[in-house]
């Protein structure tokens, strides 16, 4: 692939990452955040699309790379955040006990697919390497590999046999993750999760937690950064014992501080090495 066309991938997908962030930061219902995802994900797919079309590939490899580790990380997003909106817009107004009901169902849908495409599964699970010309080159499409109406045969210039296959295993992974937490968050007591004790209680400054949260969402280290800034927000609320409150509005603080937007971070650097310092003496 050549150099030129790597980078212009990539700015498609940095801009479309740094997109979806803005939106999650927003801190709208999910329903809103998914539908506002999906329309950009969708902008950024015409792009590919567009790219591949123009520049094509220098070779078997490059198209191989694009079609298995690329092109599915995009898709499986759009997968990812348009099954969140038809899920979360049926989510029923019951009891929590219905709507644990209702969210175990969706992870045993999710399952049923990694069933039903067990070998598939494997190889992806794998990292499995000796079919990718036949299952990632679009001349080799074969409807006996597999056929995926979700656009392995619709598409002949921009799909192969099985990255939509790839783009919904990624994305019904993150979904099992997402059912899993909500499903904690309803076996919860005030708040805090039954089935996680940790014992732990956040004893500084609320805002310090709130500017290391948007921290590692920044980052990208929590789920490959495909999760909302709310889940890693409910997920330290969970873990510390601790009501956030209105954590985005407590984000714009920070970022209107004058003198030092990070101030907890600048503490937490300097407390480490300090304490390595020490343990060298």
């Amino acid at each position: 692939m050549a150099i030129i066309v790597k980078k212009k991938y990539a700015i498609v997908i940095a801009t479309l990452e740094k997109d979806l962030k803005n939106i999650q930061s927003k801190n709208y219902e999910i329903v809103t955040t998914s539908e506002e995802c999906v329309h950009l994900i969708r902008n950024s797919l015409s792009e590919f699309r567009n790219l591949i079309i123009s520049n094509g590939f220098n070779s078997e490899e490059d198209e191989i790379d694009f079609f298995k580790n690329i092109k599915p990380k995009v898709v499986s997003k759009l997968i990812y955040y348009g099954k969140l909106f038809q899920i979360e817009s049926k989510r029923p107004k019951g009891s929590a006990k219905t709507q644990k009901k209702y969210f175990e169902n969706q992870i045993s849908k999710c399952q049923e697919y990694f069933n039903e495409n067990h070998l598939f599964y494997l190889y992806f699970k794998g990292g499995e390497t000796y079919s990718d010309e036949q299952y990632f080159l679009r001349n080799n499409k074969n409807i006996r590999t597999q056929f995926d109406c979700s656009g392995s045969f619709i598409d002949e210039f921009f799909s192969t046999s099985l990255d939509s296959t790839y783009s919904k295993f990624i994305a019904y992974e993150m979904l099992i993750q997402y059912f899993h937490f909500e499903i904690d968050k309803l076996s919860s007591n005030n708040g805090i999760s039954l089935s996680l004790n940790s014992g732990l209680s956040w004893t500084g400054r609320k805002i310090s937690l709130i500017e290391l949260t948007y921290a590692l969402d920044g980052l990208g280290v929590i789920n490959n950064g495909n999760v909302d800034i709310k889940e890693i927000a409910k997920g330290m609320e969970l873990l510390f014992n601790i009501d956030l409150g209105d954590y985005y509005r407590a984000f714009l603080e920070i970022k209107a501080r004058k003198l030092n937007n990070t101030k907890f971070i600048d503490t937490l650097k300097s407390n480490l090495l300090h304490r390595i310092e020490k343990s060298d003496k």
